[in-house]
């Protein structure tokens, strides 16, 4: 069954100049404080990169092409799939519209955020992906 019932969030691993964009949630209170990719629900309709797209304009204001995923999905509970892509800034200047604060970070730095948990499946990833470039 290719269809499941299982709704997708999605989340960009935007990166520049060897930084990775990370965004810190105001809400829902137990994971207010934390940071993570930013990004969030594919609408029905939408496919998991336009709604990424969608999601990045309007949680900060910028324009972005979406890339390969990252490995994995991540099971979050109340039946929904988090999975994570590069993505790349086209056009604008990420503004936290809908969170707390943005943070450009490097490897090391990465490695000392306080990630929400889902978001911490792609450390290993994200590092090697900021050490590469």
């Amino acid at each position: 069954m290719k269809h499941s019932r299982r709704r997708v969030v999605v989340a960009g691993a935007l990166v520049r100049d060897g930084l990775l964009l990370l965004a810190q949630r105001s809400r829902p209170p137990e994971l207010a404080g934390l940071w993570e990719l930013p990004g969030g629900k594919v609408e029905p309709g939408e496919t998991p990169e336009t709604a990424l797209v969608r999601e990045l304009r309007e949680e900060l204001g910028v324009e972005t092409s979406v890339g390969d995923a990252l490995f994995g999905d991540v099971e979050l509970s109340s039946g929904l799939t988090l999975r994570a892509y590069r993505a790349e800034l086209i056009s604008g200047t990420p503004v936290a519209l809908d969170h707390s604060a943005l943070r450009w970070v490097d490897a090391r730095e990465l490695s000392e955020m306080d990630l929400v948990d889902a978001d911490r499946e792609w450390l290993p990833e994200l590092s090697g992906m900021l050490r590469t470039l």
